[in-house]
């Protein structure tokens, strides 16, 4: 997973702009539309919007799945990046949506799609060596927003993916929309919950990549609060990251019950079981022993429209007997 190992220290990075207030899709004729201006602080950046965007681009996937669940397939003007298949629900919108590139697109390919308004789902999408900061978006005219689970504070919570949706429903004039989708998702997750009650949690170990050493998810992300409300409990809680490394030794020490195999890119999840079976020093660990595997798309494991649903898709596997 090259694209997101420099990631992490990239999220470090974004500055902390100063709080400024901008401009943005000012309504032709002067009247405001409804619930505008509306004014939005995102990851230190703050945004007054006079009126909804008309030429947005997104660039990854979980943030494109937040557009297209909120109905705002007609808003786009461009996307880039996908981890896996996009959801059934939203294929057909995504595909009238152009692709602007297969990973993220140049600067001169993202001006070139005449954008108001750039949302990233990860710190790399605004790239400053790539000339994609959002300094230089708003240099343009354009404004920007970053998924919360990647600002320099992260949040990596289910009220913070409702929030998420909230302010994005918000800032495209359609918070009804945001309103019923999060009402929806909040009594799917409650119903999941309802059938673990009394379940005593299994220990959960999840494999991203890695083979000298193991990229897992760490105790920061909305990928750590699925696997507890799935009633798990990730053995590398500790490691204060959304995803970072941990060594072989570390992973056999902790002895997980179940390993949880992200999903996405070039390499298949057999391929992926085939590694942890098949190297000897992790024999012992009760999860390769027992040979106990669940399965997640990367997107299902982000801060974005997939993770509610997916404590109910996660808990079925850790706990069979509970559905």
């Amino acid at each position: 997973m090259s694209w997101r190992r420099p990631l992490l220290p990239a999220a470090v990075l974004i500055p902390l702009l100063a709080a400024c207030s901008a401009p943005a899709s000012t309504p032709a004729g002067g009247k405001a539309a409804a619930g505008f201006p509306y004014t939005v602080t995102n990851c230190g950046v703050t945004t007054t919007f006079q009126a909804p965007p008309k030429r947005a681009v997104t660039m990854n996937q979980h943030v494109t799945e937040v557009m297209l669940a909120l109905g705002l397939q007609k808003s786009l003007v461009g996307t880039a990046y996908l981890d896996d298949a996009v959801l059934p629900a939203y294929k057909k919108a995504y595909d009238a949506v152009p692709v602007l590139a297969k990973e993220y697109p140049s600067k001169e390919a993202l001006l070139a799609a005449g954008p108001d308004f750039v949302y990233g789902g990860y710190a790399s999408a605004f790239d400053a060596k790539a000339g994609r900061s959002r300094d230089d978006l708003k240099r343009s005219g354009i404004a920007s927003r970053l998924n919360t689970e990647y600002c320099p504070s992260g949040a990596g919570a289910l009220d913070d993916v409702y929030r998420e949706v909230a302010e994005v429903g918000r800032t495209f004039g359609v918070p009804d929309r945001a309103e019923a989708w999060s009402r929806e998702a909040r009594a799917g997750v409650a119903a999941a919950e309802k059938r673990l009650k009394g379940v005593a949690p299994v220990s959960v170990f999840v494999y991203d990549s890695g083979d000298k050493t193991a990229f897992t998810a760490g105790g920061k992300g909305i990928g750590n609060e699925l696997i507890t409300r799935a009633g798990g409990r990730n053995v590398f809680a500790d490691l204060d990251k959304t995803f970072g490394d941990a060594s072989w030794e570390q992973v056999v020490a902790r002895k997980p019950d179940v390993i949880v195999i992200y999903d996405y890119g070039s390499t298949t999840v057999e391929q992926k079981k085939r590694r942890l079976l098949e190297d000897p020093a992790l024999r012992e660990v009760p999860a390769v022993k027992n040979r106990r595997f669940a399965v997640l798309p990367l997107s299902d494991a982000v801060l974005g429209v997939r993770a509610p649903a997916a404590v109910g898709k996660l808990a079925a596997q850790l706990h069979p007997a509970a559905r």
